[in-house]
C-alpha cells in the first residue's frame, strides 16, 4: 500500500537549511479531514462573530471593562479562531489577534502537492495587510513593514517571519524584522529603525496592551493611532482588536443567548454563536470550594494568555496551582475534548494516537486558511513525536 507523505526535501529547500533540523516537531506528516457540516458551521461563526464585533453595544461593552473607548480602526491582522471539533457542534477554544503559523501552513501545503491552495491562501494573507493599509491610509503608498518582536531571531516561528518578509518583498514592499526596542517613535507617531520610516508595524508580541518599556516607542505610534493621526505607523494588529476578540472573558458573552440578543444579535444568530461555545466563567475566591470540587469539567485559563501558557486542565490541577489561580486574572471554561487522530510514525512504522485542534485564520468574517496542530499533553507544544503544523482538506 502506498502512504502519502509531504515532500520535506521540498520543504526545506522552502524553509532552508538547518530549519527542519532544529525545530523537528514544527510539521507533522499527518493530513486532517473537516467534515462539510462543521466547515460550514465554523465559516458560519467567524462571519456573526465578526459583525458582533462591530455592534455599538458589544463595543460599549468592552469599553465599559477596559476602561477605553473603542474608537474607529482597521480590524487588525492575522485572526485566528481555534477550535475542537467531533463531539457535535465544533467547539470554539480562544481567539488569538496575532496567530503564527499561516505561512508556514502554506508551504506545506506546497509539500503535499497544493501548489494552487497555496498560491490562494498566500494571495489572501498578503491582501489582508494590503487592505488593513488601504482602510487607514488613503492615497498614500505602503513601502515598508516592520515584523516586531522580542528576541525575533531566537522565537520558534522565526521562519515564519522570514516567509512574511519574502512575501512582502516580492510585491515591493520593504521589510525588516526587529524586536520592539530598536524602533523609535518621532512626535507625530511615525515609527523608525535607524534612518528607514516605518509605514506599518506587523505586531508579533504578546505584550497586548504595549505597556512594558521595551514596547514604549511602539506603544507611542498606538497612542497617536488611538488619536486619529493617520500620518503616523500603523499598528496591528493593536491592543484594541486584542480587547474585542482574545480577551477570554469575551467567551463568557459569546456562550450567553441572552447575553448575545442584548448585545444586539437575533436569535438565531446568538443561538448560533452560542452552540460553538463553551460555558465561559470568571474564577472567583467567592467560588473557589465550587470550582476545586468540579475541576475536572473546567480548563482554566488567563484572560490575557496566549500560546497555551499558564493553562490548566482541571484533572491536572494540583492544590497549589489552584491558589495560584484564585490570586486573579482567570477563566474556567467547560472541558471541550480535543479530537484524536491516528498517524504513523515514519521512523518506526507504529501508530500513534495524536490529539489535534484546529486554526481557522479570518480576515473581515472570511475564512483563509484552516490548519491542524497535532500534540501529546494537555495543550499543543510543537514537542511531539509526530506532532506539529497539518494541513486540512474539506471533504
Amino acid at each position: 500500500m502506498t502512504v502519502n507523505l509531504p515532500d520535506r526535501r521540498r520543504l526545506e529547500a522552502m524553509l532552508g537549511s538547518g530549519v527542519l533540523a532544529e525545530r523537528p516537531h514544527l510539521f507533522s506528516d499527518a493530513q486532517i479531514a473537516l467534515p462539510r457540516a462543521d466547515y460550514e458551521q465554523i465559516a458560519g461563526f467567524v462571519r456573526t462573530v465578526s459583525g458582533l464585533v462591530t455592534l455599538p453595544a458589544y463595543q460599549a461593552a468592552v469599553a465599559e471593562r477596559q476602561g477605553s473607548l473603542v474608537v474607529p480602526m482597521p480590524p487588525g491582522v492575522c485572526l485566528a479562531f481555534d477550535f475542537h471539533v467531533g463531539t457535535g457542534a465544533p467547539q470554539l477554544i480562544e481567539i488569538n489577534t496575532n496567530a503564527g503559523g499561516s505561512l508556514l501552513v502554506t508551504l506545506l501545503e506546497r509539500a503535499w502537492g497544493d501548489d494552487a491552495a497555496a498560491d490562494q491562501a498566500d494571495a489572501a494573507l498578503l491582501e489582508m495587510f494590503i487592505t488593513e493599509w488601504a482602510t487607514w491610509q488613503h492615497g498614500r503608498a505602503l513601502q515598508r513593514i516592520a515584523i516586531v518582536d522580542d528576541a525575533p531571531e531566537q522565537q520558534y516561528l522565526y521562519p515564519e517571519f522570514v516567509r512574511w518578509q519574502q512575501l512582502f518583498e516580492s510585491h515591493g514592499i520593504q521589510t525588516l524584522i526587529c524586536a520592539p526596542d530598536k524602533l523609535r517613535c518621532d512626535d507625530q507617531g511615525r515609527l523608525w529603525h535607524h534612518d528607514c520610516a516605518i509605514d506599518l508595524l506587523y505586531n508579533r508580541l504578546t505584550d497586548f496592551t504595549l505597556t512594558l518599556e521595551a514596547c514604549a516607542a511602539v506603544r507611542a505610534a498606538w497612542l497617536c493611532q488611538r488619536a486619529g493621526d493617520t500620518t503616523g505607523t500603523l499598528v496591528t494588529p493593536h491592543p484594541q482588536a486584542h480587547a474585542l476578540w482574545a480577551d477570554k472573558r469575551n467567551l463568557q458573552w459569546l456562550a450567553d443567548i441572552e447575553t448575545l440578543q442584548g448585545l444586539g444579535l437575533s436569535a438565531d444568530q446568538a443561538a448560533e454563536l452560542a452552540r460553538c461555545v463553551p460555558q465561559t466563567v470568571p474564577v472567583t475566591v467567592a467560588d473557589a470550594e465550587h470550582f476545586w470540587t468540579t475541576r475536572k469539567q473546567w480548563f482554566f485559563k488567563p484572560q490575557a494568555g496566549f500560546g497555551s501558557r499558564a493553562a490548566y486542565r482541571g484533572d491536572k490541577l494540583t492544590k497549589r496551582v489552584f491558589e495560584e489561580i484564585l490570586q486573579g486574572g482567570y477563566v474556567a471554561q467547560h472541558f471541550a475534548p480535543p479530537p484524536e487522530v491516528s498517524v504513523r510514525d515514519v521512523a518506526s512504522g507504529e501508530m500513534m494516537t495524536l490529539k489535534y485542534d484546529l486554526r481557522v485564520y479570518a480576515y473581515r468574517g472570511f475564512i483563509q486558511l484552516i490548519a491542524a496542530r497535532l500534540y501529546q499533553g494537555q495543550t499543543t507544544n510543537f514537542r511531539t513525536l509526530g506532532g506539529g503544523f497539518a494541513p486540512v482538506f474539506v471533504s
